[in-house]
């Protein structure tokens, strides 16, 4: 789940939520391990408040991290192999077709893989938020027996 990786303005990378102190939160970087404070004047998303815009509704990041994810066979994406950024379009457009080609930058679709990629390589593999059931645990228990 996407919850508690988050996205900082300014910071390259992805850090892992740690803790919360009075006015800052500490976060992990997911790829050197290394935490750090972030304070109130950081701009910081988690990334599971990110959507995609598409030609309907918004679809979440969660959900476009798992069909990448399904197209990929949960490997990682080289984004070097592409040409030209024509290439990453359509390449995404194959994963997404529904993607609003107007208002989705070729950027966006390079950091979304770079996201991708350094989930991928950190063990991060369920991006859709787990459903809520509405069962109780004695119902839940009562249904497996």
């Amino acid at each position: 789940m996407i919850r508690g990786i988050l996205s900082i303005s300014g910071k390259p990378g992805l850090y892992r939520l740690v803790s919360r102190g009075k006015n800052t939160l500490i976060v992990e970087n997911l790829q050197t391990r290394k935490r750090m404070p972030v304070y109130p004047h950081d701009k910081v998303i988690s990334l599971a408040d990110i959507s995609i815009y598409t030609e309907g509704e918004d679809m979440p990041l969660g959900d476009v991290l798992e069909k990448v994810k399904a197209a990929t066979d949960a490997q990682p994406i080289d984004v070097k192999k592409f040409g030209s950024d024509a290439e990453i379009r359509e390449y995404f457009g194959t994963i997404l077709p529904e993607f609003d080609r107007e208002r989705v930058y070729t950027t966006d679709i390079k950091k979304l893989f770079s996201w991708y990629n350094i989930m991928i390589s950190n063990g991060v593999t369920e991006f859709k938020k787990e459903e809520a059931t509405d069962a109780t645990p004695e119902e839940t228990a009562e249904a497996a027996e």
